[in-house]
């Protein structure tokens, strides 16, 4: 797989890095039928899980007897990472951080009960307050911005969209994706029923969250907000159905006096063209325009390059750079033309082509979420529920742990530094066969009587 011999069309896509000497590290101990593993050097630790407490008076956790009010109270049943934003250290020392976690709508046969106000209940997000300790992770018990936020929840619309700005709504429903901004706040993606991006902030328990209509409204599986060099902000998005990467681009730098600045600016799709990807301007993202990109996920920016992991699948475009799929799905590196992230032009090369067992066995399987650390290293989750390290532009990759049976990685978000995150261990024992009753697997307490639960977990290397 870490050659060029791929299925993209090998003329129109650049190389990135040499990898004629590439080698594969050893993978972890094949692991049990059920559970998980991590691989050697490699510290996990658990962060929370469906059904922990979230607000201060939320009801214990109590799965054969769930309760609406519990829920709304309690970590979601489904978990995707959404966004992290350290904080400074306080006059203790102690290190400290908000995170968020998108919670999209939970699978009834996976319930006691498919109360509608339940599966309602268990949606939403929750804004995690956490401490470090002994090296590892807490979530902070009443922490000041630590909450729930329920599909119910009264957000304002705000944007361009006829009709809409200064409506009043509920959300976010059924979010699928989420992403930090470098302004301090977060973007949750809404799934089927909302299809809005989301704009909360974190850090405020006050501030009402925001339906930013002039990003679109279609379902998405990505978002990767930046700023530019004169401080407009940028939200690449990767859509769901039709298989099209987005762009956002704000009219308006972010500024205190600007807090709505996403609510003007230029949406556009990208259209794939020799190996180069321009950005083409649109006034419906319910037209045809743009290219599909071989089932586009996850996405990341490393040293100014838009990373863009890709499903992969077949019956996409044929003819075109992407070629005709590849089922294993690929990583691309989209580097934008004179290093500027609005610029129309952006060069493609393949990264990561997944599949080829040239060097002993498959190195990814339709990578789904990326995170990029400062020193250039990427994390890959892929949908086979295994998260692979790559470092050195691709050329040495690394299991560091595979989910346990039925699960999937719901998003990787990396501390500074680069060596330590999380992971969202997403809907384990969620086979299709599997029930309430007949769960793949109990991970992670195994514990008889208590269901399987996604659970965020912490990585640390070394």
């Amino acid at each position: 797989m870490l050659t060029r011999r791929s299925l993209l069309t090998a003329a129109t896509l650049a190389p990135v890095g040499a990898f004629a000497q590439s080698r594969l590290a050893p993978p972890p101990a094949t692991p049990a039928p059920l559970d998980d593993s991590v691989a050697p050097g490699v510290t996990r630790s658990t962060l929370i899980s469906w059904g922990g407490r979230v607000e201060p008076d939320s009801l214990s956790f109590a799965p054969a007897n769930i309760s609406v009010q519990a829920a709304r109270g309690q970590f979601g049943w489904d978990g995707i990472l959404a966004g992290l934003q350290t904080q400074p250290d306080g006059e203790d020392g102690v290190k400290r951080a908000i995170l968020t976690v998108a919670h999209p709508a939970p699978v009834a046969r996976m319930l006691p009960s498919g109360d509608p106000a339940l599966l309602a209940a268990l949606q939403g997000a929750s804004v995690l307050n956490l401490e470090e300790h002994g090296g590892a992770y807490l979530v902070t018990d009443g922490g000041y911005q630590t909450r729930r936020i329920a599909a119910d929840t009264l957000c304002r619309v705000s944007g361009t969209e006829p009709g809409d700005a200064g409506d009043a709504a509920r959300g976010p429903l059924d979010p699928q994706a989420g992403a930090a901004t470098p302004w301090g706040t977060v973007l949750l993606s809404e799934g089927q029923g909302g299809l809005r991006v989301v704009e909360i902030d974190p850090r405020d328990p006050q501030a009402i969250p925001v339906k930013r209509a002039s990003l679109g409204r279609f379902a998405r599986t990505a978002l990767l907000a930046t700023q530019s060099a004169d401080g407009r902000a940028v939200v690449f998005m990767s859509e769901a159905q039709g298989g099209r990467l987005f762009r956002f681009v704000s009219q308006a730098a972010l500024s205190p006096d600007q807090p709505d600045a996403l609510d003007a600016g230029r949406l556009s799709v990208a259209v794939l063209q020799g190996g180069v990807l321009r950005f083409v301007a649109v006034a419906d993202q319910r037209s045809r325009e743009g290219t599909p990109l071989d089932a586009p996920s996850g996405l990341a920016l490393s040293a100014g390059t838009v990373l863009l992991a890709c499903r992969g699948g077949v019956g996409f475009v044929a003819g075109s750079a992407l070629a005709q799929g590849n089922p294993a799905g690929r990583i691309l590196a989209l580097r934008p033309e004179g290093g500027d992230i609005t610029t129309e032009r952006f060069a493609v090369e393949l990264a990561l082509s997944g599949g080829d067992t040239d060097m002993g066995g498959p190195i990814i399987s339709n990578p789904d979420c990326l995170a990029a650390g400062p020193d250039g290293a990427v994390w890959i989750g892929g949908l086979d529920g295994q998260i692979t390290l790559a470092e050195a532009d691709f050329t040495r990759l690394r299991t560091l742990y595979r989910a346990p049976l039925g699960a999937a990685i719901g998003g990787i978000t990396l501390l500074p530094g680069g060596r330590q995150g999380f992971a969202a261990i997403r809907h384990p024992g969620a086979t299709p066969q599997a029930s309430w009753a007949n769960p793949a697997t109990r991970w992670p307490s195994f514990a008889a009587g208590m269901p399987p639960r996604t659970t965020v977990i912490g990585l640390r290397i070394g």
